[in-house]
């Protein structure tokens, strides 16, 4: 058994033109075809796919046989993508990326992620967009060995050639622990007694900074290179530890954590840069990104 024909192009948008319209006349004047071309057209295509798409006998317009229905969705999937494929060709000849590569530092604030993600998707719908979550210096690493196109990263490292600096604002960080812990139990904190608790930090995985402490008060330290498990941590009243305070606002306001004032704590403000090498500068796709970034600052 002979199997079905491959249908053009030309005939498919003529079949999805006549089920919007209603009738071969009028996908006849969308088209500005005559009407016995559009019926051609039609016939030709039920014959190459070896089944009957429209009704012709009980009604004067055409009407999707059961078939014609269950072919109208397949169509209309392949007329989008050759929509897609035009649209990011036009886009790729006038300078336009095929994909973003953006690497974030965890400490960004999940808002301006978002934010920044879903403008992105309506202004550049033909782009994708493929998004690394890391963690302090390993954010520079990713877009200096070409991972990633563009980064926002919380360090500055001025001591790396090659890399342009944007200023996007920052993250205040604030040191937190669980009702119950030690630090947590009201009263003013003598300087030096957060050194006698576990504090919990985040550990910087970047080879060039490694070691380099960032907020480190305690003795003892716990390392981890997730900001969720050290989220999850210290709900569990283990340690002590700075948070973006964004992440732990509602955790405080319900009281499962609580703000501790620490005396010696100084880090406060954790700034934020958009970064690219110097030697590849952002197309239009990923300096947009850059702006909407920017852009975000109160």
């Amino acid at each position: 058994m002979q199997g079905p024909g491959q249908p053009s192009l030309d005939q498919l948008q003529v079949f999805l033109t006549v089920v919007e319209t209603g009738s071969f006349a009028a996908a006849g004047r969308k088209l500005g075809r005559a009407t016995s071309a559009v019926s051609y057209t039609i016939a030709t295509l039920e014959q190459q796919l070896g089944v009957q798409l429209f009704d012709r006998d009980r009604t004067r317009k055409p009407v999707l046989t059961a078939i014609g229905s269950s072919v109208l969705s397949e169509v209309r999937t392949v007329s989008i993508g050759v929509d897609s494929l035009r649209a990011k060709i036009r886009g790729m000849l006038g300078g336009l990326e095929s994909e973003v590569s953006l690497v974030v530092d965890v400490m960004l604030p999940t808002s301006r992620v978002v934010d920044a993600a879903q403008a992105f998707e309506r202004e550049f719908p033909t782009v994708t967009l493929r998004l690394h979550v890391e963690a302090l210096g390993a954010v520079t690493q990713l877009v200096l060995s070409g991972v990633a196109t563009v980064g926002v990263s919380g360090l500055e490292h001025k001591s790396q050639s090659g890399l342009e600096q944007i200023n996007i604002g920052g993250v205040d960080l604030i040191p937190v622990a669980a009702p119950g812990h030690p630090l947590a139990k009201g009263g003013s904190i003598p300087p030096g007694a957060a050194r006698d608790h576990v504090q919990l930090v985040l550990a910087d995985r970047f080879r060039l900074t490694e070691g380099k402490d960032l907020g480190v008060l305690g003795n003892r330290t716990w390392r981890l290179s997730d900001l969720g498990s050290k989220h999850a941590l210290l709900l569990a009243g283990i340690g002590w530890g700075s948070m973006p305070a964004p992440m732990v606002r509602a955790d405080i306001e319900a009281g499962r954590l609580v703000q501790i004032h620490l005396p010696e704590w100084g880090l406060g403000f954790y700034p934020l840069h958009a970064i690219y090498r110097t030697e590849t500068p952002p197309g239009p796709a990923a300096a947009w990104l850059i702006d909407r970034f920017s852009a975000q600052i109160v």
